[in-house]
């Protein structure tokens, strides 16, 4: 089983590099499953700019950055939405890196490590619609690191009760995804 981290802000300092690595380095004592993270940003996806919409692209995109993106997300199996929370919602790049896919999101699994002001609480609540449009599965729980005090001195340090979060997350997400084989729940 392989699981993406998808970084989900494209803004230069950002935090969410530093969450991300967190999660990855708190998943890779796990046997049961690979975890990678992939920086939206490092994809350069334009905004919304092809004339088909993703749905009926059949995974033939005509822009270049969109078929690497498209390429990367089909060959997981589930994924982290590590989710900045933006004036009270989802940030605007991982929305459309969402958004220009849409075959390769369908009836797959996704977990929220949110972050923000608030521990990006917000953020996630609008996300778990979103997935929903693309018949995914998420995690009824989530993490919320908060960046006013998760991060003394800039640098994310994480309490135990954020770890231990993390955990259930992940176990929640590991269960899910190994269950979305079962004919039941097969899309």
């Amino acid at each position: 089983m392989k699981i993406a981290i998808i970084v989900g802000s494209t803004r230069p300092g950002r935090l969410g590099s530093q969450v991300g690595a967190w999660v990855a380095a708190h998943a890779t004592d796990r046997d049961e499953a690979t975890f990678e993270v992939l920086e939206v940003a490092d994809f350069g996806l334009s905004l919304l700019d092809e004339a088909t919409i993703p749905g009926a692209a059949d995974r033939e995109y005509e822009n270049p950055r969109t078929r690497e993106w498209s390429t990367a997300v089909d060959s997981y199996d589930g994924f982290v939405f590590v989710a900045p929370e933006y004036n009270h919602s989802v940030s605007a790049a991982m929305k459309n890196a969402f958004d220009v896919l849409y075959p390769e999101w369908a009836g797959k699994t996704v977990a929220f490590v949110g972050y923000g002001a608030s521990g990006g609480i917000r953020a996630v609540e609008h996300w778990r619609g979103i997935v929903a449009n693309a018949s995914m599965f998420a995690t009824r729980n989530q993490v919320a690191v908060n960046t006013l005090t998760d991060f003394p001195g800039g640098e994310l340090a994480p309490s135990d009760r954020l770890a231990a979060d993390l955990t259930g997350v992940l176990d929640e997400l590991v269960t899910l995804t190994s269950r979305i084989g079962s004919p039941a729940l097969a899309i």
